[in-house]
C-alpha cells in the first residue's frame, strides 16, 4: 500500500484506511452480511499513546435509560461496542493531530438477540497522518467549517460573537480569547499565518500579496510588519446601493482602509486597487528572496473573519520556486496593467510543472478572452470520470450554462459514485435517478433540531459554503484536483483575475476528495431533517436511534439499502472500502 491508503480483508470483511488532511477515512464493506450485523466498533491508537486502543465513540444509541433529552447530551457519549456505526465509512479527526503512524481496529459487531451486541471478525491497520502534503513542495490545509456544527456548540456554546455582525466592522473588532480561531481556521489559518509569521522574521523576504475580501485585523498587522517588502493588489469592485457607493470601493470598507494604513507602511506605490473587468479575487502570497519566487500561497480562502472562520475553503502552500514563479509573472503583470492581463500570453494557456518525483501542477490565469481555455479540461475530466466525482463549489445556484453546469448536470445519470456541495442548490439536479442524494446545500440545525442534537449557530450572514474544487477519479491513477480561486464560471473566468490549479496526484486528491465527503456529510443530515419538517414536523423532532436487527425490529436492517445493485449508496460502499 502507499503512504496515504492501507486496506486488508478477512473472512469477507474489508476495511480501508485513507489518508486526509489531519483527518483519516475509514471505509468498511462486508460481502455477505449476517442478518444479525448492527454495524461496527472503531477503535484507534494514537502516536506516542502507548498501546491503548480508544473508541471512536458515538452520539447514538439503540435506546436510553431515561428521556433523550436527558440521556444525551449531543456528546459522543456511546461506546462503538455496545453502540456500533451503522455506517460503511467514517472520517475520524484526531482531537490533537500528531505526526506518526494512527493504529486502527475495525470490528464488525452482531446481534443475534436483543441483547448487547457482540464482537465478531477484527481488522487492525495503520496509516500515518503526517500534516504535510509532500514535505518540501507542498501542503495543503482546509478550513474546520465547524461554526455550525455539534461540535462548535459542544467545545465553545452557541456564542455567535467571535465575528463581527457587520463584516465592515472587522478591522476594528476585538477578537475573543483562547483558541476558537485557530480551532475555526484549522490547518488553513496555521498555513497563513506561518507563511506571513516566516516573511516578517526573514528580512530578505519581499511579499506579492493579493486579496479580495478583507478585515482580518491580525493579518493586516502582519501585511504592516511587512514595511516596503510588500507589495499588494486589492479588490477595488463597487456596486450602488441607494444611489451610493458600496463594496470594496467604498471609502469606508475595511478593504479600502486596509489600503490606506499599507499605503503608509508599504508605501502608496507598492498598494494597487483593481477589478480586472469584474473582481479582483484572487486569495494569493507570494514569496521572494533575492529577487526570484520562491514559496506562493493560492486557495480559495479570504483572509476575512468568514473565509476563515466560518466558511469551507482550502489553502495551498507550494514551496516549489517553479510554481511560485508563475504566480510572480502573473502578479507582476497584473500590477503593472490589469485592465489588459487578458491579451497577455500569461492569460491564453495552462502553465505547467512537472519536477521528478513531484505531482505535475498546471495553472492558468484569468480574466480570458474565452472562458473555454480554463472550463473545458474541468467538464473532460468529470465527463471522463470513470469511478468518481466529488465537487464543492461556491455559487454553484448561479450557475446556469457553461461546461462544468453541463458535466455537474450529466454525471448525475451516469453510473459513476458523485457527490456535490453548494450553499444553494440552485438549478442543479439534486436527486440521482435511484432517489438518492447527489447534490447537498448549506442547512443549520436551529429550534428545531432533533434530539440528541443541540441547537446549532448559523455562523452568520452570508455564505458557507466556499470551496470551488472538483475531483475526479481520486481512488485511480487518473485522479485529478481542479481547486484555486475561480468559481468555475463562464463570467468568472471572462471578467475577474482568478486563478485555477489542475493537479494530477492521488495523494492530493484523495485529501480532497475526503474533504468533500466530510462537508456533505456534515450537511446531508441537515437536509434530510429539513425535508422531514416540512412532511412531518414531530418526525423532525423525534429521538434517533440506531436499528437492531429485522429479526428483532421486525422492520429492514439498517445495511440493507447499501447492497441495491447499481445505487449510490452500493458504490459508497464499494468505492470508499477498495
Amino acid at each position: 500500500m502507499s503512504e496515504f491508503e492501507n486496506g486488508g480483508e478477512q473472512a469477507g470483511f474489508r476495511v480501508k484506511l485513507w489518508r486526509g488532511e489531519r483527518m483519516c477515512l475509514i471505509g468498511l464493506d462486508v460481502k455477505s452480511p449476517e442478518p444479525d450485523l448492527v454495524g461496527f466498533a472503531i477503535e484507534c491508537k494514537s502516536p506516542g499513546a502507548g498501546q491503548t486502543f480508544q473508541p471512536l465513540r458515538n452520539r447514538l444509541a439503540f435506546s436510553y435509560d431515561r428521556p433523550a433529552t436527558e440521556a444525551v447530551t449531543g456528546y459522543r457519549n456511546f461506546p462503538p461496542t455496545e453502540n456500533p456505526f451503522q455506517k460503511f465509512r467514517w472520517v475520524h479527526f484526531p482531537h490533537e493531530p500528531r505526526a506518526g503512524k494512527y493504529v486502527y481496529r475495525a470490528t464488525k459487531m452482531h446481534m443475534p438477540r436483543d441483547a448487547a451486541p457482540v464482537k465478531g471478525t477484527a481488522i487492525e491497520l495503520d496509516i500515518s497522518l503526517d500534516p504535510v502534503t509532500y514535505d518540501g513542495f507542498v501542503d495543503i490545509g482546509f478550513t474546520r467549517n465547524f461554526a455550525s456544527s455539534q461540535a462548535y456548540v459542544e467545545r465553545y456554546g452557541a456564542a455567535a460573537d467571535v465575528i463581527p455582525a457587520d463584516p465592515d466592522q472587522g478591522l476594528a473588532f476585538t477578537k475573543k480569547p483562547g483558541d476558537v480561531y485557530e480551532w475555526l481556521g484549522f490547518e488553513a489559518y496555521d498555513l497563513i499565518v506561518d507563511f506571513l509569521d516566516r516573511a516578517v522574521a526573514d528580512k530578505a523576504i519581499h511579499v506579492d500579496a493579493m486579496t479580495y475580501d478583507f478585515n482580518e485585523p491580525d493579518l493586516l498587522a502582519r501585511l504592516e510588519k511587512l514595511g516596503t517588502r510588500l507589495r499588494i493588489i486589492m479588490d477595488d469592485s463597487s456596486k450602488k446601493k441607494d444611489g451610493v457607493i458600496a463594496g470594496h470601493a467604498a471609502t469606508k470598507s475595511p478593504e479600502s482602509r486596509a489600503a490606506a494604513r499599507l499605503r503608509q507602511t508599504a508605501g502608496a506605490g507598492n498598494v494597487k486597487r483593481t477589478h480586472f473587468h469584474n473582481l479582483q479575487h484572487h486569495k494569493v502570497l507570494i514569496a521572494r528572496k533575492n529577487g526570484q519566487a520562491v514559496e506562493v500561497l493560492a486557495g480559495s480562502t479570504n483572509f476575512s473573519f468568514r473565509g476563515l472562520y466560518i466558511q469551507a475553503n482550502n489553502v495551498l502552500v507550494f514551496k516549489a520556486p517553479d510554481v511560485a514563479a508563475w504566480f510572480a509573472a502573473m502578479f507582476d503583470r497584473a500590477f503593472r496593467d490589469p485592465e489588459s492581463f487578458e491579451n497577455d500570453a500569461l492569460a491564453k494557456t495552462w502553465h505547467v510543472v512537472h519536477d521528478a518525483g513531484t505531482p505535475t501542477v498546471h495553472v492558468a490565469f484569468s480574466p480570458h478572452t474565452s472562458s473555454d481555455l480554463a472550463l473545458n479540461p474541468v467538464r473532460g475530466a468529470v465527463d471522463q470520470a470513470t469511478s468518481s466525482v466529488l465537487y464543492a463549489v461556491a455559487f454553484l445556484d448561479q450557475l446556469s450554462s457553461g461546461p462544468t453546469k453541463q458535466a455537474f448536470d450529466r454525471v448525475m445519470h451516469r453510473p459513476v459514485f458523485s457527490y456535490g456541495i453548494s450553499d444553494k442548490a440552485g438549478q442543479l439536479e439534486v436527486r440521482k435517478p435511484d432517489g438518492s442524494t447527489g447534490l447537498v446545500d448549506f442547512a443549520y440545525l436551529a429550534a428545531n433540531a432533533p434530539q440528541p442534537f443541540k441547537r446549532e449557530w448559523s455562523g452568520g450572514k452570508g455564505i458557507n459554503i466556499h470551496h470551488k474544487f472538483v475531483v475526479t477519479d481520486f481512488s485511480l491513477l487518473t485522479a485529478k484536483v481542479f481547486t484555486g480561486s475561480s468559481n468555475l464560471s463562464p463570467s468568472g473566468e471572462k471578467n475577474n483575475g482568478d486563478h485555477l490549479l489542475m493537479i494530477a496526484d492521488r495523494k492530493i486528491a484523495t485529501g480532497y476528495a475526503l474533504e468533500a465527503l466530510r462537508v456533505f456529510d456534515h450537511l446531508h443530515f441537515r437536509s434530510r431533517m429539513k425535508d422531514a419538517q416540512k412532511k412531518n414536523k414531530t418526525e423532525a423532532t423525534k429521538a434517533l436511534t440506531l436499528k437492531k436487527p429485522r429479526a428483532i425490529s421486525g422492520e429492514p436492517a439498517w445495511f440493507e439499502e447499501y447492497y441495491v445493485a447499481g445505487s449510490q449508496r452500493a458504490r459508497d460502499r464499494e468505492l470508499f472500502s477498495r
